[in-house]
């Protein structure tokens, strides 16, 4: 071969290798974490097999869950137990079980991985500040009306938390752990957040009791700017339940912000919805009691889990298919991401 040809195919080859070497870890590192809220396990779904990857035992009643940015921890609350687990993810064994104020919920941790906020839905309500490196408890904040879900802002300034019982969204400033503002008036249940091209937080996407869609909250102006009702479901054709209040439970911005993704409870979909249009683009069928939301990192495949059919469904996020279901404990809810060591 000529050499210059050579010198050329062997750069080629090089690069190419390089891709392959830098991108098959990154893939094979990632895992969807799915907690079961009537069983004792944990799941880890490897997605590129769609399988089960790992189980973590011993955790009864888990609620929330959030992994550390550096993939070495997960943290689960545990309301059984009235406790945050601790996971060392190289053994995928409890390490340690931090004792709550009251029964917990959801939990969500700070972009630095230092602040483990967890809202306590016992009454009066709370939120308990977990310190991450000494793994201490080391404050509980009054907040009214009983934490169902929490989130940090993805800028890591303020937490939000919702209330059901007492129909309010608190958000604190997380440099003093101090009420900022809150937004009074509604049963809160599953919010995502939508993004400004600096990292800010744009619009909130807020699911509440008793109906069948979500509000489009503006952060900036403090103020609903509109409210999305998903198709209607004839009465013949909805699931038998009751809902818990909550028709709509399970709500997450695609990793690309272009769509907006809500489930229904009322007839097993998840609906798509264009950003910032607010135009339905897909609806597509679930498993029974659609109740979580969360996406690979790259956007490729969407996850929802199925409360009464213990179930996740895997769905192809191009073409919006349902491409299987995964069979997980008895009734999984609240789901998320984790790079575990190792991924870039």
């Amino acid at each position: 071969m000529n050499n210059r040809y050579s010198l050329r195919w062997t750069a080629l080859t090089a690069g190419l290798l390089a891709v392959a070497t830098t991108s098959l870890p990154l893939q094979a590192q990632v895992r969807i974490m799915q907690t079961n809220s009537r069983d004792t396990v944990v799941h880890l779904i490897d997605p590129e097999t769609q399988t089960i990857a790992t189980s973590i035992a011993d955790i009864p009643v888990a609620h929330g869950i959030a992994a550390s940015p550096d993939g070495s921890r997960i943290y689960v609350s545990s309301e059984a137990k009235t406790t945050v687990e601790v996971v060392d993810t190289r053994t995928f064994e409890v390490i340690a079980s931090i004792p709550l104020s009251a029964r917990p919920n959801n939990v969500s941790l700070t972009p630095d991985g230092r602040k483990l906020y967890v809202g306590i839905i016992a009454q009066p309500g709370a939120i308990d500040v977990i310190d991450t490196v000494t793994l201490e408890n080391v404050k509980s904040i009054p907040v009214p009306g009983g934490i169902h879900n929490i989130y940090v802002t993805p800028d890591g300034k303020y937490v939000m938390a919702g209330s059901i019982a007492g129909r309010r969204l608190t958000v604190l400033d997380t440099t003093t752990d101090e009420e900022a503002w809150a937004w009074e008036g509604e049963a809160i249940r599953p919010v995502a957040i939508g993004t400004k091209a600096d990292g800010s937080t744009d619009k909130l996407y807020i699911q509440v009791s008793g109906h069948h869609g979500f509000v489009v909250f503006d952060w900036d102006t403090r103020r609903e700017v509109a409210r999305i009702t998903q198709p209607d479901v004839p009465p013949e054709e909805r699931f038998p339940g009751t809902y818990n209040g909550a028709p709509a439970h399970g709500i997450g911005v695609a990793p690309d912000g272009r769509t907006v993704w809500s489930t229904s409870r009322m007839n097993s979909h998840v609906y798509v919805y264009s950003l910032p249009e607010l135009e339905l683009v897909a609806g597509i069928r679930t498993g029974l009691d659609p109740d979580w939301v969360a996406f690979t990192p790259d956007g490729r495949f969407a996850y929802i889990a199925n409360a009464e059919s213990d179930t996740v469904s895997v769905i192809d996020a191009r073409t919006y298919v349902e491409i299987s279901q995964i069979p997980v404990g008895d009734s999984p809810k609240r789901n998320g991401i984790i790079r575990l060591p190792g991924a870039r």
